[in-house]
């Protein structure tokens, strides 16, 4: 019986063929699936997307980058180019060591500044522009503390290039998920989000709406649901404006959100944890202005 609830949840996980109606007016755009014969390829747990739509950075949860352009056919993605995954590099140059490479987090600033949140050793470092050196950013007491691997999971930077990290888990079920904030060299608390039902956070943006959108993630032993939630950079509002029925889409990491001429665009990424019958997708939602 196990066996073949697993491969009816594995069917559904593969095929996400079910697509519901969303809150807020939003709607599917378009699934495109992302694949490649490097052998580093995958466990994508974070993405970034031009203004335009056009160009992409994606990071990998085993401490690589790699950049690349979308192909549209009126707004749909139709094809992906991109460069190979290059490894990031530790403060001397040399690769990171396999403990401190569990790379979760990715944000790019409006001066081309790449900050990256880490997961097994909880940390935020920043590279001045994308081949820069990298430096870590002082650490808030809390982040030794967090659970381990469920720690600096989403990132995000402001227009004003603030700094917004939230772990994976808040550590009960019914503490709410602490958003850490780091502007003028320090960092503070300035508010939470609430944690209902079985999600975990595994992504964040801040939209040029302003606000912060939060990706998160359930999971029931067999597939995945994922849940798209957005609060003012005060904490004020708190909306859902995207969800999914388990089994809809992969295992949704990194999000991105954009505009173009009819709306927002959000972009995200699933992490196929390097496992064959699980897959890179790359989903989009519309949500209008």
């Amino acid at each position: 019986m196990f066996r073949r609830a697993l491969l009816v949840g594995l069917s559904v996980l593969l095929t996400g063929s079910i697509v519901l109606p969303q809150p807020n007016g939003t709607e599917f755009q378009s699934l495109y699936i992302w694949r490649s014969s490097d052998k580093e390829f995958g466990g994508f747990s974070a993405i970034e997307v031009s203004d335009d739509g056009r160009e992409f950075v994606a990071l990998s949860d085993r401490g690589a980058i790699v950049r690349g352009q979308f192909q549209r056919d009126n707004g749909m993605i139709t094809g992906i180019t991109a460069g190979p995954l290059e490894a990031l590099k530790n403060g001397m140059g040399g690769p990171l060591a396999r403990g401190r490479s569990d790379s979760e987090g990715l944000a790019i600033g409006p001066d081309g500044n790449v900050f990256i949140s880490f997961e097994g050793v909880a940390r935020v470092r920043i590279q001045i522009g994308p081949d820069g050196w990298p430096a870590l950013i002082p650490s808030h007491p809390d982040f030794e503390h967090l659970q381990n691997n469920s720690a600096l999971e989403a990132l995000a930077v402001g227009p004003d290039g603030t700094l917004y990290t939230l772990p994976e888990r808040s550590g009960r079920l019914d503490r709410p998920f602490p958003v850490y904030r780091y502007r003028n060299g320090q960092w503070d608390i300035p508010f939470s989000i609430p944690r209902n039902s079985s999600y975990l956070v595994t992504g964040a943006d801040v939209g040029p709406d302003g606000k912060l959108y939060v990706l998160e993630r359930s999971f029931n032993g067999l597939a995945f649901g994922s849940r798209v939630r957005r609060f003012g950079l005060d904490g004020s509002g708190g909306e859902t404006v995207v969800e999914t029925q388990t089994g809809t889409r992969d295992n949704l990491e990194g999000i991105a959100v954009w505009r173009d001429e009819t709306g927002l665009i959000l972009t995200m990424i699933s992490d196929d944890n390097f496992n064959w019958f699980q897959r890179t997708e790359i989903v989009e939602y519309r949500l209008p202005d």
